[in-house]
């Protein structure tokens, strides 16, 4: 006769298993994210674009009578046109500006202009600016000898940073592509989020669903929406003045909105524009990037208070740590990242209610 399972053992079999339960899921989901990592970038900043641009991309399904599909892949198209244009441009001006310094170099020709009068008198810089510029304007390759070490321990950098660029650039085109099929299927994912936030929030899960997308929308819009208008504004005036390199300056400008910093970068083209051209040219160039760097205290008070308003600094640090963490892609992700990671905080701290506006 079989005797009946005391209760501590019951309670053995049934912890032994839960434990193994608990370990094949843990299992199966640390391979699925190993299997998935790489992709996992791509995907967040497709759901990204997506949620930004899904009001936009309602509009356009209504002037094409409902097709759905037809018009992710035209709204697919016009991300990645407005994407591959200005990628096209930089790279033709970097090729362009590297043959022109190149034959130049052979022919032995000077291409930079002598130091203005003045230079020197400037506080703690003017005297040695004024030896290496001179020395640079009537013998390029002296100076490159004379900087030979540092220079040669630059390059590995900047050509790490220049196969950054292309794989970032990479990956915003494969992130686009993620977020039309995202689009093509809305339906179909808002379903599938619904019931992933009930499934985590009960009841309160419509409305933490509300809160991250106002949250996206907000920070891609105040955030990374200015820093573009910006960037744009002050290609404009780089061109207009004939800065050298203004399509890689351009691109600094840009990572350094994102961080909240693009008056910094303004700062060594004014003074390069009052060393070198007229002082009337020089001013007005100086009020045109007063205007660029004053510009976001404007757009995002209306741009953030059109979702939910997040801190500076939680968008700063989300940037440098997404940089740090995801590379060039990570600036615009890890600070959009992190803003709804902070107001999901904040809504289960406080109550969704008290933290949603109405988008």
């Amino acid at each position: 006769m079989l005797s009946e399972m005391t209760p501590d053992k019951e309670y053995v079999k049934r912890a032994l298993d839960t434990f193994i339960n608990v370990g094949l899921v843990l299992l199966l989901v640390t391979i699925c994210f190993l299997i998935l990592r790489p992709f996992v970038l791509l995907i967040a900043w497709g759901i990204i674009i997506a949620v930004a641009a899904y009001p936009a991309f309602q509009k356009l399904r209504r002037l094409l009578r409902g097709h759905g599909t037809l018009a992710a892949v035209l709204f697919t198209l016009i991300v990645l046109a407005v994407l591959i244009l200005p990628v096209v441009l930089l790279g033709q001006s970097l090729i362009q500006g590297v043959q022109a310094v190149t034959s130049r170099l052979k022919d032995g020709t000077a291409f930079i202009p002598p130091p203005p009068p003045g230079v020197e008198s400037w506080p703690i810089i003017g005297r040695p600016l004024q030896g290496i510029w001179s020395m640079a304007s009537r013998d390029i390759s002296a100076v490159m000898s004379k900087f030979a070490p540092e220079i040669k321990s630059v390059l590995p950098g900047l050509l790490s940073a220049s196969a950054g660029v292309g794989l970032t650039v990479l990956q915003l085109i494969l992130s686009i592509i993620v977020s039309g099929l995202l689009l093509a299927n809305a339906e179909a994912a808002a379903a599938a989020t619904r019931a992933l936030f009930n499934r985590l929030f009960d009841d309160r899960g419509p409305e933490f669903q509300q809160l991250v997308g106002a949250t996206i929308r907000s920070v891609t819009f105040g955030i990374l929406g200015v820093a573009l208008i910006q960037s744009a504004l002050a290609a404009a005036g780089f061109l207009v003045v004939g800065l050298p390199g203004a399509s890689v300056w351009s691109a600094i400008f840009l990572f350094a909105a994102v961080l909240q910093a693009g008056g910094l970068v303004l700062i060594p083209v004014v003074i390069y524009e009052f060393a070198i051209a007229s002082t009337t040219k020089a001013v007005i160039f100086l009020i045109w990037c007063i205007f660029v760097g004053a510009m976001d205290n404007v757009l995002k008070p209306i741009l953030l208070g059109r979702g939910v308003a997040v801190p500076i600094a939680v968008v700063f640090l989300g940037a440098i740590g997404g940089f740090m963490a995801m590379g060039i892609i990570g600036l615009f992700v890890g600070a959009i990242v992190l803003s709804v990671g902070y107001k999901l905080f904040l809504a289960w701290l406080n109550g969704a209610a008290a933290v949603t506006q109405e988008v």
